[in-house]
């Protein structure tokens, strides 16, 4: 009786070992995937970490791994029209927009410096109070007081302003309809200061 119990405690370790070694694969092994395609497609524009190569491109490092996934697919689906990256995103499958999502969430955020302390104050209060006197509502209340973001909204502490500015306006342009359409009535009321000066103050956040 004693030996079952040994050969059975044996059998049930062993396979446990086996499922945890298994396990600890699989996020190496979707790194690897990720990383491949990053060489191959992405990091000419979003770079090798999700750095950006230049301020037209939107920096990944660090923004939330639902939000990437969710633009990926709708990129794919050409629910989000915009031809390289409806061009880069055509073939990739479920599990490799996964890996991408989860490899750019992973890398560490960065931040700029901001210049133009002035404006960028502008752009603090814009973005935590709003302007009550256009109908403006505060850009805390779902990105976040630091712009953190969340799931479902970007990241925006430390985007790069032209960016910001460019995906602002393509919200009042009804060119980017992919997302809550708070943002086209939010979006619509900036003026063009109060863009500037809010893509500056959150360029500047960590």
């Amino acid at each position: 009786m004693f030996n079952l119990f040994i050969s059975a405690a044996f059998i049930f370790f062993s396979l446990t070992g086996f499922v945890s070694a298994a396990q600890s694969k699989e996020p190496e092994a979707e790194k690897d995937t990720a990383l491949k395609i990053v060489q191959d497609k992405c990091q000419h524009c979003h770079g090798i970490n999700g750095e950006a190569s230049s301020a037209i491109y939107p920096r990944l490092a660090g923004q939330h791994k639902n939000y990437i996934l969710k633009q990926l697919h709708d990129f794919r689906s050409l629910r989000r029209k915009e031809a390289t990256m409806n061009e880069m995103t055509a073939n990739l499958s479920d599990a490799q927009i996964t890996a991408l999502a989860a490899y750019f969430s992973s890398q560490p955020a960065i931040s700029h410096r901001v210049r133009d302390k002035q404006l960028a104050a502008v752009g603090e209060y814009i973005f935590q109070k709003g302007n009550p006197y256009s109908g403006v509502a505060p850009c805390s209340s779902c990105h976040g007081e630091n712009g953190e973001g969340s799931e479902l909204r970007p990241r925006l502490a430390g985007q790069h302003k032209r960016y910001v500015a460019e995906q602002l306006h393509s919200f009042t342009e009804r060119d980017r309809t992919n997302d809550n359409a708070i943002m086209f009535s939010i979006a619509s009321k900036l003026t063009e200061l109060e863009v500037e000066a809010v893509a500056n103050y959150v360029s500047g956040l960590k």
